[in-house]
Formats: structure tokens, sequence, C-alpha cells
């Protein structure tokens, strides 16, 4: 799989390409779906600069580019990184016997939604298992892409109970980049949680037994997969100073209605005193996630063009109804 996927990669331009990752239904099985050889692959491609890349790639594969690439480089560049979740995305391209999918970001921009959670898009991506196909070494980079996995770890223990399951956190941490995201009403999967998490409990292992080693105020029986945490308000507080700036600037906002305005600091303690705090949160993550999901997908519509627009949405609502057509999985 790796070294298929590896080949595809390198049919787009490799000079700026800083990190480049899989991910979907296309490279992990994902229950309740047809075989992966037959889903559309997706790629998240990481670049310096992306006029320049855009420009490189335009003349490998203009093809891939809807009525857009009349704006040339610099106006794909423009569309990118100003518009939506800044992801430029080219849907439905055929490449080495697949279908694939890929969305090119800023490095720069990348980094600052895993640090900030600006549109919790790809750093969302990023909380589940992708397979990392090139990974260039740059410490800031890899620092962003731990403090992600740190943050989401915080975030779900905010709104998990006292005790719980390792699937259970696994689940809560899938579901922060899909709460909010007005694709799970019309056109996504009604079980696509459960779908992704079940059949890939050991991946996410893989990915956050390193951290619950060291998270502060949990008690983790790893033998028995079960956790449990300390729900006071010192403990809180400490979780509450773990989400990303972005996160903490929404529930200042709501704490602030009353126009008292008071500093992050004080917000912060009064919520991990409040009966409220797990709703709190979650309407945090919902106000990012909505807003990313509705921009990023009106944006979708003209970087894919209108034919592939259709074509895509239309399989995504097959699948929306298929699955309310499966019993409710428990």
């Amino acid at each position: 799989m790796t070294l298929k996927l590896s080949k595809i990669v390198s049919n787009f331009p490799q000079e700026g390409l800083a990190f480049a990752f899989a991910y979907g239904s296309g490279v992990f099985h994902q229950r309740g779906h047809k075989a992966m050889s037959q889903n559309m692959v997706d790629f998240i491609f990481a670049v310096d600069n992306a006029e320049a890349w855009h420009k490189e790639n335009m003349r490998r594969n203009r093809k891939h580019y809807s009525f857009l690439s009349s704006l040339g480089p610099e106006g794909i560049a423009r569309v990118q990184e100003n518009w939506g979740a800044r992801v430029y995305f080219n849907t439905l391209v055929p490449c080495e016997d697949r279908i694939i999918k890929y969305g090119v970001i800023s490095t720069s921009d990348l980094i600052d939604d895993l640090y900030l959670w600006k549109t919790l898009y790809v750093s969302g991506r990023l909380q589940k298992p992708v397979l990392i196909l090139k990974r260039r070494d740059n410490p800031e980079l890899l620092e962003a892409l731990r403090q992600n996995t740190l943050s989401a770890m915080a975030a779900a223990l905010l709104m998990l109970p006292e005790a719980f399951t390792e699937e259970q956190l696994y689940i809560a941490i899938t579901s922060l980049s899909y709460t909010g995201d007005f694709r799970m009403t019309v056109g996504e999967d009604k079980q696509k949680v459960q779908n992704i998490v079940k059949p890939n409990v050991a991946r996410f292992q893989e990915l956050y037994h390193p951290i619950l080693d060291h998270v502060n105020h949990i008690h983790w029986h790893k033998k028995q997969a079960f956790i449990e945490q300390d729900t006071s308000p010192h403990a809180v507080y400490s979780h509450l100073n773990m989400l990303p700036k972005t996160l903490q600037d929404h529930i200042w906002l709501e704490k602030n209605r009353d126009k008292r305005y008071q500093d992050t600091e004080e917000v912060m303690k009064s919520l991990a005193h409040s009966a409220d705090y797990r709703e709190v949160v979650e309407r945090g993550v919902q106000s990012i996630v909505k807003k990313s999901s509705i921009t990023q997908s009106l944006k979708s519509i003209l970087t894919a063009g209108m034919v592939k627009s259709v074509r895509y949405s239309a399989a995504k609502l097959r699948k929306m109804l298929s699955s309310r057509r499966q019993p409710v999985s428990v």
C-alpha cells in the first residue's frame, strides 16, 4: 500500500513539498465501506511556496484543475491561502489506476492550524491515523504535529465522564473535527465516526498510547483499556489551559456575553468550577468546525468545477442514505 501511494505522490512536484500524507477510506478500512481499492484515495500536500508549487503542477497536471486554472498559479495560490480552510483541492483525479483527491496547503498555514486550530480542517485529519508518505525534517512542523494530538487529548478529556474506555476516548477525539460540520447533516455517513474508529483501534493506540503515558489527572488501566480521570476543578482547569488559542477565544467570547470582559485566565478558572464546562467546550469546537466546513465546501465547488462537484456530492449522498438503512451500532 505505502509503495503504491508513494508512487502516486511521485507524479507531483517534489520541490518544496514538505509533508504529504494519505487518509480516509481508500487507505484505512472503514466499517460499512466497500473494498479500499475501490474507494477514492485522499491526500494532503503541505508545500513551502504555494504559487511555485502550483506553477509546476499546472505544467505537469493542468487537467487536474477546474476553470480556475485560467487564474494562473498566482491566482490559484490566492484562492488557496485566502478562502475557506486555506486548502486547495483537486478531486476525482485519475492517477496510477486509482481515483484520488488531493489538497494543497502552505506549510506555514498547516503549522498555524496544528497549533491554533484556526479551522480544525487539516489539523482535525491529523488527530486520526494517517499514512505519512513524505515528511521533510522540520522541527517546527514535528512539534506542531505533537501539540495537535496533545490538544485533541485535552479537548476529548473535557468532554468525557469520569470513567470511559479507550475506544470511547478515540471516538471523542475523532468526533472533534466532525462536531458542527454541516455535512454530517447532509452528505455524510451517519455512523462515520464509529466506522472510522472501530476497525482502527490499534492505529489509534499507536498514535495516542505515548501521550496517555504522560497525561496528568488520569489513571490509565492499560491492560483493561480503561481510563478514569479526575474531574475536579483543578484538573478541568489544567485541561482547559491545554486547549488551542482559537478554541479558548471562542470560550472567552461565550462566557463574556454579560460584558464583564474578564481575561482568559479568569474565564478558564470560572469555567473549571461550573457544571456546564463540557457543553461550553463542545460549542466552541462546533463554532470553529461549522465555519470552516461551510466556507471550504463553497470553495470546493469552484476548485472542483460544477460537474465534478455534482459527482462528488452524489457519491457522498449515496453513502449517507446507505448508512440510514443500516442498524445503528452501539
